[in-house]
């Protein structure tokens, strides 16, 4: 079984260790810890590079822009 959190280092405490207690038991696990870099994950493949490159290059053109208002968004 392989179980997948994501969260910031800040985010971590008492209440998420016993969580983690609760639902393994007493079997044995691997904490892995690696930092998690978007900009790198995107760039891994060719489809989501291009399309962040276009974006990018759409932002400093002022084309293809989406305004939202964020008093929408409450």
């Amino acid at each position: 079984m392989s179980t997948v959190y994501r969260l910031k280092a800040s985010e971590l405490d008492r209440n998420f260790l016993e969580k983690i207690k609760e639902i393994f038991g007493y079997k044995e696990i691997e904490i892995i810890v690696t930092e998690f870099d978007e900009t790198e994950y995107f760039l891994n493949s060719g489809i989501n590079k291009n399309r962040l490159f276009r974006a990018v290059e759409n932002v400093k053109n002022g084309q293809n822009l989406v305004e939202v208002n964020l008093q929408d968004l409450e």
